[in-house]
């Protein structure tokens, strides 16, 4: 910024002279004052300490640049939305780890060898894609699912995994994701969908799941093996058997014998009795609690949908 002021004596009255004007200059470079010895400002009685400055139309500049201001990144459209496997999208195994690990972290590459066994045959994992910001760019991973087969229920799958990006939640892209699921599995040939949840009741009953029943997700599958072999390997031990009365003596002592034993000790009557099937009618788990626990040890609500 320059700064130049013309010369003139001290005059007792206030006089403005045309050939004597102060021109202001501002710039994006530096500012720069400079004051030429040679030229005083005019001075009026009572102003000694406020110089007199007139203002060239014709030679001042003024010229802002704008703050720079990060772009939002735009919330992509539900009707623009894809469900692709995530088999058929290797580029994508990456970003697809990541918005998981955001949720439950685990290593990275426990993460990547678990994604890297989907296949059409299940377990299949899909992901919901937002389209390309740029062409050049890949779409972005906003949510993903897990499907996998369910011992002796040929016509249903196991949803697990279920996650959507943080930043989008609660704007619809959750409902887009499961209903597109259904739509995945109604297309080749599933009839049910089983899940669980720890605290999404409400969420999934909203979309018409109903509580239901534990099943077995098969990890793996294949032609080779017949579903009697499959039968013989055990089931996971997380939910408790369907049916059974909800019992405090129970829940502190989970401790169940397998198979035929000999008769127990005199002391432990009592856990038996508490495991006989509850009266016809009452159910295992309500929308408020739950008998059956995660391999945590934390509550869980199985629920199912008719598709």
């Amino acid at each position: 910024m320059e700064l130049i002021l013309s010369p003139g004596p001290p005059k007792l009255a206030p006089t403005l002279d045309p050939t004597h004007q102060v021109e202001l200059i501002l710039s994006t470079s530096p500012a720069e004052l400079t004051l030429d010895p040679v030229h005083q400002p005019e001075l009026t009685p009572g102003s000694a300490c406020h110089p007199e400055m007139t203002l060239s139309p014709g030679s001042t500049e003024l010229t802002l640049e704008p703050a720079h201001q990060p772009e939002e990144t735009p919330v992509p459209s539900l009707a623009e939305l894809t469900l692709e496997p995530v088999h058929c999208r290797p580029e994508l195994l990456d970003a697809c780890a990541d918005l998981i690990n955001e949720q439950w972290p685990r290593s990275r590459a426990s993460r990547l060898h678990s994604l890297g066994q989907s296949s059409d045959a299940f377990p299949l994992c899909l992901m919901l894609l937002s389209p390309r910001p740029t062409p050049e760019a890949a779409p972005i991973v906003v949510g993903h699912a897990r499907l996998s087969r369910v011992l002796d229920r040929p016509q249903s799958l196991l949803v697990e995994t279920v996650v959507v990006a943080r930043a989008l939640r609660g704007r619809g892209f959750g409902r887009r994701l499961m209903e597109g699921l259904e739509d995945f599995a109604q297309a080749r040939g599933f009839r049910r969908l089983h899940l669980t949840t720890h605290d999404q009741l409400q969420f999934y009953a909203h979309l018409g799941y109903h509580l239901g029943e534990p099943v077995q997700g098969l990890v793996f599958t294949s032609r080779r093996l017949s579903a009697t072999l499959l039968r013989a390997f055990p089931r996971a031990p997380s939910p408790r058997p369907p049916y059974k009365a909800p019992s405090v003596t129970a829940q502190t002592a989970p401790r169940a014998h397998k198979g035929p034993s000999l008769p127990p000790p005199p002391p432990l009557p009592e856990p038996l009795t508490s495991s006989l099937p509850p009266p016809a009618g009452l159910p295992p788990q309500s929308l408020l609690e739950t008998q059956y626990q995660d391999l945590r040890g934390c509550p869980i609500f199985w629920m199912e949908k008719d598709i």
